[in-house]
């Protein structure tokens, strides 16, 4: 039986930059012992908290699933803040607590031209995806980043798929990285826009969607402590202006689930043959 959501005490495997840029930016990759879980779905996290801090509490930190194999649990980790610092700062060997695979994953419709738009480190969910997808032919993926191209592994999650990046460096290229999503977007009315990165960018994205008649998914990077419902530190509010929490019912919403990315409109719902994580 897979050994899915509970807390487990594991070991770290590697800790590297995805190149000395992604070092020098605080970008690095991590990858854990596999505690046993089976299938998990691209979009879907895990909590992680080291198992010492020494004498500083923190709480854990959630992060998207960069990659699962039998044996480890890999993420990608932009240092932030003092959590994100503690686990970027790991070595082999060292313990950390992890639980998960949580939350909701990603909308599968493998006929379907799918369009994925990631800003920043919201880029790594889409590596599982890409990797997973049945038909990477119909794949397109759109970044936008700050540091520069080598610090994320963009170039081997594109080699199997159409992509593009946009680096923003100077006054005017928001609005130049704008007018190209809009001008992408445009032609997947009938298609499918997936989306993760910072706040503004995902509403930005939402409100093009209803532009162009696109289904849109958001992932959220909400604040959250537990991962499980309990804290409620990540709750959104749905369409109905209901409260919900991020960590269960996310953190991939349709755009049209929540108030706050145009919620109260119909949701587009999934096609037949779509599947979503759990």
């Amino acid at each position: 039986m897979a050994d899915t959501g509970r807390c487990r005490e594991v070991a770290v495997l590697a800790r590297e930059g995805a190149s000395p840029e992604g070092e020098r930016h605080g970008l690095w990759r991590l990858a854990v012992e596999n505690p046993g879980w089976g299938k998990a779905v691209a979009g879907q996290f895990a909590m992680l908290r080291p198992v010492c801090f020494g004498r500083e509490l923190t709480w854990a930190r959630p992060l998207s699933l960069f990659g699962v194999t039998p044996t480890r649990v890999e993420f990608f980790v932009q240092v932030a803040g003092r959590g994100t610092a503690h686990l970027a700062a790991m070595n082999p060997g060292d313990r950390l607590v992890m639980w998960g695979p949580l939350g909701r994953g990603f909308a599968v419709e493998p006929d379907t031209p799918t369009l994925l738009l990631a800003g920043g480190v919201g880029l790594a969910p889409f590596a599982p995806y890409i990797a997973a997808h049945p038909r990477p032919e119909n794949l397109r993926l759109v970044f936008g980043h700050r540091p520069p191209l080598a610090a994320y592994p963009f170039a081997e999650m594109a080699a199997t798929i159409q992509a593009e990046s946009f680096h923003e460096e100077k006054p005017g290229d928001l609005d130049r990285f704008t007018a190209l999503l809009r001008e992408r977007m445009a032609g997947y009315g009938d298609g499918l826009v997936l989306a993760c990165g910072p706040r503004p960018f995902l509403s930005a994205v939402a409100g093009m969607g209803r532009e162009a008649g696109a289904r849109v998914q958001v992932s959220l990077e909400n604040r959250m402590a537990c991962g499980v419902g309990a804290c409620l530190g990540c709750v959104e509010k749905d369409a109905k202006g209901e409260p919900v929490q991020t960590c269960v019912r996310g953190p991939v919403f349709w755009a049209t689930e929540l108030e706050a990315f145009g919620g109260g409109l119909e949701t587009p719902g999934s096609r037949e043959g779509c599947t979503c994580g759990n």
